[in-house]
Formats: structure tokens, sequence, C-alpha cells
């Protein structure tokens, strides 16, 4: 399967899962189980499949976030809530989400069988977690029995599977997590500069300083827009994330994956045009494919 087909495929997938972070019924039932609303919950219930961690290697694995903001969360978050207690709470939020977003007629219906079980024969051929510590907690997870938390739980293991080698990727590009974030702002596919700035805590001169940083090495403009060099590294980073998150498409076929994008493109548009989400989180040219 080419790569690329493989990466439009799971970045057109993105939104059943990032849901999870946005969906009132996923922060209600995570402070429902002991934590606080807002950041902790955040970061407490994406990581808490790795357990209970320490903030460094939530930096470390999440990478682009300000490490004071999550040190301001964790690990006070586990002596909250068991991280095995927030993972429950997670599922139940995505549960009630994906009903209340979707409707009760999806979440019952074959179309919604038939996608859980393409995109769990994806997860399923991921190869090994060599090197993918957020995708390795939640492999180590018991798989849920409903079709649509199936389908959820698959789209997470792909993206945590895709993200892990997406940070590989960065490195070996020579980005740090706010150099990343500043690039792919730049580049007009990821979030805007002012969502992305506020959500990942960094204050403007740390930004600005960054900013500098990618000037001297000719990556970005004075005005903060990607120089030829800093379009071709963003290039390549992408390249070699396709690459590193191909096997469990290939495993899955074109056939199969073109399916599974039939079938979810309608529940994505649903998810997309419900407010859910904050504009602010789309680049102008969000959703653009090379």
């Amino acid at each position: 399967m080419d790569v690329h087909l493989a990466g439009r495929t799971a970045r057109s997938l993105e939104l059943l899962h990032s849901l999870a972070y946005f969906a009132p019924e996923v922060e209600q039932e995570l402070v429902g189980c002991g934590l606080e609303s807002g950041r902790m919950t955040y970061f407490a219930g994406r990581s808490a499949p790795m357990g209970a961690v320490s903030a460094g290697v939530v930096t470390a694995v999440f990478y682009n976030f300000n490490p004071a903001l999550i040190a301001d969360v964790l690990p006070r978050a586990w002596k909250l809530a068991e991280p095995e207690a927030i993972v429950q709470a997670r599922y139940r939020g995505v549960d009630a989400a994906y009903r209340a977003l979707l409707g009760e007629k999806v979440i019952a219906s074959a179309a919604m069988s038939e996608a859980a079980q393409l995109a769990a024969i994806a997860a399923q051929a991921v190869p090994g977690v060599d090197g993918r510590p957020l995708y390795a907690g939640y492999a180590a997870l018991e798989w849920p029995e409903q079709p649509h938390l199936v389908l959820w739980h698959a789209l997470t293991l792909l993206r945590e599977y895709r993200g892990d080698g997406h940070v590989a990727a960065l490195q070996t590009a020579g980005l740090s997590g706010l150099e990343a974030l500043i690039t792919h702002t730049a580049a007009g596919i990821g979030f805007r500069k002012s969502f992305a700035q506020s959500r990942r805590g960094w204050s403007g001169d740390e930004w600005a300083a960054a900013v500098a940083g990618l000037v001297d090495r000719e990556l970005l403009t004075p005005a903060a827009e990607l120089t030829a060099d800093g379009r071709e590294l963003r290039e390549v980073v992408e390249d070699l994330t396709d690459e590193l998150a191909a096997a469990p498409w290939t495993g899955l076929g074109e056939d199969g994956a073109a399916r599974l994008a039939e079938l979810a493109t309608p529940w994505c548009r649903s998810v997309r045009e419900s407010g859910l989400f904050p504009e602010a989180l789309f680049g102008p040219r969000y959703g653009e494919s090379r």
C-alpha cells in the first residue's frame, strides 16, 4: 500500500479519535473519577494507559508541550485517581460522546460494525511496540466489546502508533517539541498559532525565542513563514512519519482502507460540524494532502 495513501487515510479519520479530548461527556467521567477539570483530564486521561508515570515521561512522549504545564498536574493526578480507573472512565465518556454525536441508529448500524472490524484489522497488524511507548500503553489494554468502542480503540492505537513514529521523525529532523509546533503551524495544516501557543503552554517570549532560532537556521523567514528549506524539512518529516506508520494500513490493504474511509467519512463530517472542536484547532490549509 502506498505510504502516502496510508497517511491520508489515517489523517482523514483523526476526528473520530480526537473527539475524546473535547467531548464534555469524557471530561465529566474523568472528573467523576477524581480528576480536576481542564488540563489534568487531558494529560492524565491520555497517559493513563502507561501507568502512573512521571511528568518527565509524559513531556517526552507528548513532545511539544511546555514541561511546566504537565508538571502542574502530574504526578499529582495519580493521587486523585488510579490510572486504571481513569482508563475506564475515559472509555465510558467516549461511549457517551459517540452516542451523543452520532446517534443510537449509527451506533447500532451494520456500518459501524463493519468499520470497527476494518479498523481492528489495521490496528492488529501493527508489527510491535519497539520505540512506541504511548502506543505500547494502549496496546496492553483489553479490547472493548461494543463496535463503536472497538472503532475508537483501534483508531487510538493507530493514532498513538503514528504519533510515536512522528516524534522519531521530528528528532531525526533536529526539531525540538516547540520548533516542531512552530513549523507545523507555519505550514498552515496544523493548529492556528494562537491555539497552538496557548494550549501547549508556551509564553510569547519562549515562542519568539524559538522562532528566532529557526530564522537563524534559515527554516523560517523573519515573518515566521517557512522558507524553502523549512518546507522541505517539514515534507521530510511527514514522509518519514507516513513510512513509519504504514505497516498496519498495509495489513488492511488499499481496498479495506478505502472502505473504512468511506464508512467513516460521514461520521467525521458530523463530528466536525457539531461545534465540538474550536475552530482555531484547524489551520487555513487543514485537510490538504500532498
